[in-house]
This record gives structure tokens, sequence and C-alpha cells, in this order.
């Protein structure tokens, strides 16, 4: 979409910023496919295109509502963006986002783009929201600690991990942060086929 409209209004690659979906319907207890997981990570991959934001509100959404009520903060983190992409300033404008990993015996260790002073787990709580797999695919909930600007992904069930999700759920509970207060997008390190593989 971006691109055909950036060819009809042949303006060239103008800035397109957007919002994720936000976190909706009922939390589930333990980790499970969820196709809005699977949207969301599609806007996510959307960041490859030139010029482009995203706004992640995984932390303002409402289960009984797809359409939050708070849009005071979903404008605020999209104007950040504006102040990024479209008047180069020198600002913070996104939460972290998944960039690679690496298995460390029973462990994986994440890294992350827009780390922006550090990250934190909002509320100074236990980080929450992270599972992890083996070969056999199947997941179970992790222990999760921040080292440095790393996040550090174990769990007892799994002896011999190869992947990890982040805020895999429709409605997840989640609170991985900068020091900017900009909550990290769900993402996946896995590209095992998920529920919506069919549709495509």
């Amino acid at each position: 979409m971006i691109e055909d409209w950036r060819k009809a209004w042949g303006q060239g690659e103008f800035p397109f910023l957007f919002v994720q979906l936000a976190n909706f319907q009922k939390r589930r207890d333990e980790p499970a496919d969820s196709a809005w997981a699977e949207l969301r990570e599609a806007q996510l991959m959307t960041l490859k295109s030139p010029s482009t934001a995203m706004a992640v509100i995984i932390d303002i959404g409402e289960a009984d509502n797809i359409h939050p009520r708070n849009k005071q903060d979903v404008g605020g983190r999209l104007a950040l963006a504006a102040q990024a992409i479209v008047y180069h300033q020198n600002v913070a404008y996104s939460g972290p986002i998944y960039d690679s990993m690496a298995v460390e015996g029973n462990k994986i260790r994440l890294r992350f783009q827009h780390v922006d002073g550090g990250l934190v787990a909002k509320g100074g709580n236990e980080l929450v929201g992270f599972a992890i797999a083996g070969e056999d695919r199947k997941f179970a909930w992790a222990k999760a600690s921040i080292e440095g600007d790393t996040v550090v992904v174990s769990s007892d069930q799994v002896s011999k991990p190869v992947a990890v999700r982040y805020a895999w759920a429709d409605n997840p509970a989640c609170n991985l942060y900068n020091q900017a207060n900009l909550p990290a997008s769900p993402f996946r390190t896995d590209q095992w086929p998920g529920i919506t593989a069919e549709a495509r």
C-alpha cells in the first residue's frame, strides 16, 4: 500500500507513520498462536520500507474495545516519530525493536535496536511476556532478565532452546520498555508457519 501511494502521488518516499495494533480480547494463561500477533508482525516488517515509523501501543489497549479510548498517548508516540522521521530531530521515537539472538547453552540472549538509554522492566518488576521453545516448537513461559542492552531468556522446561517470542498474544502481559518510556514491539525469533499462513 505504501509503495502504491508513493507511486500514485509522485512525491517520492514521503514519510509514512502508522500505529501497531493494540492489545485486545481475552488474556490467555499459556503461550499460544495468535492471528492478532501475526498481524502486528506484518506491521513490524513494514519498517523495512524507507521513511516509515510505527507507534507501538501494546500497553494501552482494552480487552473489550478494539478502538482504545486513550488517544493521547497514541498521538504522542506518533508525534515523536514525526519529529524524528519528518523533521529529523534527534529524539527517541521508538521502543525496543528485536534485532538478533544468540543461543548460549540453555539460554537465549536477545539484542535490540532503539535501546535509547537502556532497557527497563516497567514498574520495576521482573520482565514478563517472554516464552521460549525448543525444536519441538512447544512454548513455555520464560524467565527473562536484562543484562546491559540485552535480555537473557530461559526456562527449566526447555533445555535446548531455539526460539523466543515476546508479547505474542492477542492481549499479552508485557513490560519491556526503554528509558524513553516507550514499549517494545511484540516479536518472535522463529519463522515457523503461523495460523494465518494458509490464508495468504
